[in-house]
């Protein structure tokens, strides 16, 4: 049988009545758009393209520092957490203690406060020579700042498992710790793994902040190369650049873990 002309529809037609121009992802249209924009300044513009090869060269540090800051934070979070929920009053205490502190500073005072007092103070007490290099400084006080936060995540993904699992686990015989290891920690850690990902992304960020230490990573080499220029509009765009699409990479990889969590 035809269709009259005013019984056709478009797949136009079909979106806008569907109303799915609504949950269409604009705003990734929109970060799409100004990425591309600052790749062709890049390309085309002899100004955007040497401040582009100026800071580029700090993006290996940058990742460097992320990389081994969080993956420190996280097992000094994972004993801060423990510590958190332990029965032992001491423990316990002395975990709140760290936490409390951490969160009650800012990030920015206790960057330098761990770079030229606790660090310094550790290698004294030690016996060791402080490094001059201020590379280890800047991942030391990520790690500690980020390992309070941390802290949290594990404590709150360890009390999300129902008690009985532990109380299962010491009925076949195993110890407290053999259960936490075997049974608790295996299931809190997928539970945690979205809220990890947000503080990886957040590190990545909070790693702008080692600059004040003179550690080249790329706000560094950006300050550098834009004090000696005077080209703040390139220098700072092309910055803005580079932490944006490395924060929607691992963005978009965390939304696609998290649906793939949903889904299973």
């Amino acid at each position: 049988m035809a269709v009259r002309p005013e019984q056709e529809q478009s797949v136009m037609d079909i979106w806008i009545e569907g109303r799915q121009w609504e949950r269409f992802p604009w705003w990734f249209v929109g970060i799409l758009g100004a990425i591309l924009f600052m790749i062709f300044k890049i390309v085309s513009d002899p100004q955007y393209t040497r401040a582009y090869n100026a800071i580029l060269p700090g993006l290996r540090l940058t990742l460097y520092i992320t990389v081994v800051a969080f993956l420190a934070a996280v097992a000094i979070g994972l004993i801060a957490g423990l510590g958190r929920i332990s029965q032992n009053f001491v423990l316990r205490n002395l975990a709140t203690l760290y936490i409390e502190f951490v969160r009650g500073v800012p990030t920015l005072v206790l960057i330098s406060t761990v770079a030229f007092v606790i660090v310094p103070g550790v290698a004294n007490l030690l016996g060791i020579q402080t490094p001059r290099d201020q590379t280890p400084r800047a991942i030391a006080a990520l790690a500690v700042i980020y390992g309070a936060f941390l802290a949290e995540v594990f404590r709150a993904g360890i009390e999300s498992i129902p008690p009985g699992q532990m109380e299962a686990a010491r009925s076949l015989g195993m110890t407290h710790f053999q259960a936490m290891i075997y049974i608790i920690l295996p299931q809190a850690i997928r539970n945690m793994l979205p809220a990890l990902g947000n503080d990886l992304i957040a590190m990545l960020k909070d790693s702008s902040l080692v600059s004040v230490l003179a550690v080249r990573e790329i706000t560094q080499e950006a300050r550098l190369y834009s004090g000696s220029t005077f080209r703040f509009s390139e220098t700072y765009l092309i910055l803005t650049l580079l932490y944006l699409i490395m924060t929607i990479i691992l963005s978009l990889l965390l939304q696609w873990y998290q649906r793939r969590l949903r889904n299973e």
